[in-house]
């Protein structure tokens, strides 16, 4: 059976008895009972309604708020997202060695090399969202740069084979990675 029930709707169910709608989630509903307090009961468990209270059609879901939140901190701020390395680089070393034999090597763990190229990419995505917030670079000027940058992202499109997550990998000049 399909509900539209608001918050303060109250309910009968089988198990837990009355009680009222306290939240209301795409997994189900956030329920407070007399006798066993609140419980997360599925929107399709069998319940029956005693009052029905229509939900406000201008009402924004907890996860509506945390999706849009994340996306503004992505898009505006410096912080940096997880970005997991590939898991055959888990533990793994990069070795560089010099044309010139009486020098020595250097190793470097790539995971280092990972979190590095990571920074880079974060602070080339902050610049561009500066260039276009930029009030003083005229549009002509903010597409020549954003092509600097596309070039760059597609520069960086070697060091794709480290990323776990296709989503993360570097793309240039409109290209997919895929």
């Amino acid at each position: 059976m399909e509900y539209n029930l608001g918050i303060g709707s109250r309910i009968s169910h089988p198990s837990y008895g009355k009680g009222v709608v306290i939240n209301i989630k795409t997994s189900g509903l956030s329920v407070t009972f007399i006798e066993h307090g609140l419980k997360e009961i599925p929107l399709n468990n069998d319940i029956e309604v005693i009052e029905e209270i229509l939900p406000d059609e201008d009402t924004v879901s907890f996860y509506d708020i945390e999706t849009t939140l994340t996306r503004i901190l992505k898009k505006w701020s410096d912080v940096s997202e997880i970005v997991p390395l590939g898991d055959k680089w888990t533990g793994g070393s990069m070795v560089l060695n010099p044309g010139d034999t009486s020098l020595q090597s250097k190793e470097i763990p790539i995971k280092t090399f990972f979190h590095k190229i990571i920074m880079l990419r974060d602070r080339i995505r902050v610049m561009e969202q500066k260039i276009n917030a930029s009030k003083t670079l005229s549009d002509e000027e903010k597409i020549d740069l954003e092509q600097y940058i596309s070039r760059m992202y597609g520069s960086l499109t070697t060091f794709n084979v480290l990323f776990k997550n296709p989503s993360h990998k570097f793309t240039g000049s409109g290209k997919s990675t895929e």
